[in-house]
């Protein structure tokens, strides 16, 4: 694409102010303050919306500039200055220093948008400390000029792809969705199965426990780090095969701690989030914190479908718990011990697990394709923009 000129020819290049906390308010006709922080609401297009505004006597008082509706805006410092965040103004607004701004002038508006995103800002950045840009290397960027209707023409074909696109990656989200949903369901499935299956009070055959925290003021329980330490965040549906902290032989003899086998079912009592009611089979000696409820290999169920079984009731578990009342909806020993778990043979519960392992493993394989489905649509915008400006090669 031929006809190269520099934005300073067709477009103005605006800088942000350094507005304080103080200077931020809504008063006295509050104008929109866009941060860097305020592009997620922009979504690479019209940013109609900001976190902050600032009040009209103080941009008055300081002579900070409001720009109109249109101005292209982009991060000039930081690690977003990098990420190729663009956005639009949908109304007229001011932004602090760490944002830079253009002002079309002898170009199509959504032409010099497209171009902007394209453009890969590591090339000008200086990059020796933290990330930035001058308004004086912008202005020098040179961009393709073709005819004024070329530009509009090549403008809405954008749109066209990169609206495709995003259907498409919305699409690729949902069928992602879908899969994480298909899963649990299909756990519940399999287990409905055994409704009319006698059940057994885990309590009554099954040995459990919980751990403790040694005092943290004590050094030697945790030097030498010697036997690994659970805590609630590493009980995530996912085989425990090594900890964060680990503790002092001496913190297992004096601190009411158990070595807990490998094999051995946690079930996240209380913590942030989603952590209450999750699941994890120990694959190594470990001790835990009081937050763990620990259920030790025993007789009356096969440690993977015990496991499995709680994962499938982990919604009911933090549906107990939350039935509770009181300030913090937390599980206890007392709860658990009284759930009433399928108990079929030993052989059935294996062939139970072989089934939902083979199960699972297809499972997995359609997430893996909807993620790589995923990756492979989050590269093509710039593809696409990069094919359009003829950037493929720099």
């Amino acid at each position: 694409m031929s006809n190269l000129r520099h934005l300073s020819d067709v477009a103005t290049v605006v800088a942000g102010f350094a507005f304080s906390e103080t200077h931020q308010g809504r008063t006295n006709l509050p104008t929109p303050f866009i941060k860097v922080s305020d592009f997620a609401l922009g979504k690479d297009s019209w940013l109609s919306t900001a976190a902050n505004s600032v009040d009209g006597q103080i941009l008055t008082a300081l002579r900070a500039k409001i720009y109109p509706a249109g101005t292209i805006v982009f991060p000039k410092v930081g690690g977003a200055l990098l990420t190729n965040k663009r956005a639009r103004l949908a109304v007229d607004a001011t932004f602090d220093n760490n944002v830079m701004g253009l002002i079309p002038t002898q170009i199509d508006g959504d032409y010099l948008f497209y171009f902007m995103r394209s453009f890969d800002m590591a090339k000008i950045a200086n990059t020796q400390s933290l990330p930035s840009v001058r308004a004086s290397d912008v202005s020098k960027i040179e961009i393709p000029v073709p005819t004024p209707e070329t530009q509009r023409q090549i403008a809405a074909r954008l749109r066209s792809q990169l609206t495709e696109v995003e259907t498409a990656r919305q699409a690729a989200q949902v069928q992602l969705s879908d899969t994480r949903l298909l899963r649990a369901s299909m756990l519940k499935a399999f287990f409905a199965e055994m409704d009319a299956t006698p059940r057994k009070k885990l309590g009554e055959f099954a040995h459990t426990t919980s751990g403790s925290t040694p005092a943290r003021g004590e050094k030697r329980y945790w030097s030498p780090a010697e036997i690994a330490w659970v805590k609630t965040g590493e009980v995530a549906f996912k085989p425990i095969t090594d900890t964060e902290e680990a503790i002092s032989k001496l913190a297992l003899a004096e601190c009411s701690l158990s070595l807990l086998p490998p094999k051995t079912i946690l079930v996240a009592m209380y913590g942030q989030g989603k952590t209450r009611g999750q699941s994890a089979i120990l694959e190594i000696p470990a001790t835990t914190n009081q937050a763990c409820f620990a259920i030790l290999p025993n007789d009356t169920w096969e440690p993977d479908f015990l496991y499995l079984w709680l994962k499938s009731s982990y919604q009911d578990l933090r549906d107990l718990s939350e039935d509770r009342g009181g300030n913090q909806a937390n599980l206890n020993g007392a709860l658990l011990n009284a759930l009433y778990v399928p108990a079929p043979s030993k052989t059935d519960q294996q062939h139970m697990v072989a089934r939902i392992q083979a199960a699972m493993t297809e499972i997995d394989a359609m997430e893996q394709s909807s993620k790589a489905a995923q990756e492979d649509i989050k590269r093509l915008p710039s593809k696409i923009l990069a094919q359009a400006f003829d950037l493929q090669g720099n």
